[in-house]
């Protein structure tokens, strides 16, 4: 687990949180949507050694598997927010899997995917007021001070 502060972490205001899974989406004009680990789920995991996501044109569901990364001492599933297919994946995490906690929100993103129940399971994401509080309780509970 990272030494990683609460108060350090940051939850961008434009993203959508599926919170038990510490993913977040970032939905874009063009009706994709880019997926990631949030900061909490990186200092919760650790560095990451290797990332890799689903091939494009794969139908992934919401809270199965997006990619799977390897950490210093166990190989997890990064979950996806949405239901879709892949339509494309981070060309650089193969070679710069550290980019995902690096930079979680900007060039740490995972894949892109097109959403296909966004109005369906929008509803089990969070976005605005609430996201810190609801962070700051799943913090608690992994003990992140």
């Amino acid at each position: 687990m990272s030494t990683a502060r609460f108060d350090e972490l940051a939850f961008p205001a434009d993203l959508h949180y599926l919170v038990a899974h510490q993913v977040w989406v970032r939905l874009a004009p063009d009706g994709t949507a880019t997926v990631g680990v949030t900061s909490l789920g990186i200092a919760l995991a650790g560095e990451i050694y290797m990332c890799r996501a689903k091939a494009v044109g794969t139908a992934i569901e919401q809270g199965k598997s997006v990619a799977v990364v390897e950490l210093a001492k166990s190989i997890v599933s990064v979950k996806s927010p949405l239901s879709g297919t892949v339509v494309e994946i981070n060309p650089r995490l193969p070679e710069s899997p550290e980019m995902v906690h690096v930079d979680p929100y900007g060039e740490g993103w995972i894949a892109r995917i097109r959403p296909e129940a966004l109005e369906r399971e929008r509803v089990a994401l969070l976005h605005g007021e609430g996201v810190r509080a609801a962070m700051a309780d799943h913090a608690r509970l992994h003990r992140i001070d």
